[in-house]
């Protein structure tokens, strides 16, 4: 469930892929934060663009899970024109478009928060059953920490909403090849 880090796309828009460590929210939370960077402080001068994987990106896999369309993503990361694009998601096969991406974004919570969240989120079912949370757990474990190793930065979400967005668009507008940097 690792993504990306490298040069620009197809010298188009630079890259940045934000992963969730954990499914900590619904597509639906999540497009608010994007909508957020979007919107944010340097929105009115810039052309970012975000997009959440949840949203059309990814297709079903039998054994529950899903994954990237690999040909929808490439087809986007090839093309895209925006000055900043915003890869949100967290999927097995990010891996393949590590060296697609500038930088890596890991955004993380404590678990006490995520289960929070989950349990106080109105607006998607998912992580409810005892299954999902299971395996929510299970990914915070096994999968947070191959995303910590490959991302640029970490940003905690325990930040408020608008401190989160801010910390990424700065991030994003500073030189990242020299290794991860813990914004919290």
């Amino acid at each position: 469930m690792p993504l990306p880090a490298h040069p620009i796309v197809s010298g188009k828009a630079t890259s940045v892929g934000l992963y969730p460590s954990w499914r900590e929210t619904s597509p639906a939370d999540r497009n608010v934060g994007n909508r957020e960077i979007e919107a944010g402080p340097r929105a009115p001068r810039s052309r970012n663009k975000a997009i959440d994987t949840d949203d059309g990106w990814s297709e079903p896999l039998p054994y529950g899970r899903q994954q990237w369309r690999e040909t929808a993503i490439e087809q986007l990361l090839d093309t895209e024109d925006a000055e900043i694009l915003f890869v949100a998601g967290c999927e097995d096969n990010q891996v393949k478009f590590h060296h697609r991406f500038d930088q890596i974004i890991l955004l993380t919570a404590p678990v006490e928060v995520l289960l929070e969240r989950l349990a106080a989120r109105t607006s998607n079912t998912y992580g409810k059953t005892p299954d999902e949370l299971r395996r929510d757990l299970d990914d915070v474990a096994v999968v947070e920490p191959l995303l910590r190793r490959v991302a640029t930065h970490e940003v905690a979400t325990t930040l408020p909403l608008h401190d989160v967005v801010t910390t990424v668009l700065r991030l994003t507008h500073t030189p990242s090849k020299a290794g991860p940097t813990e914004a919290m």
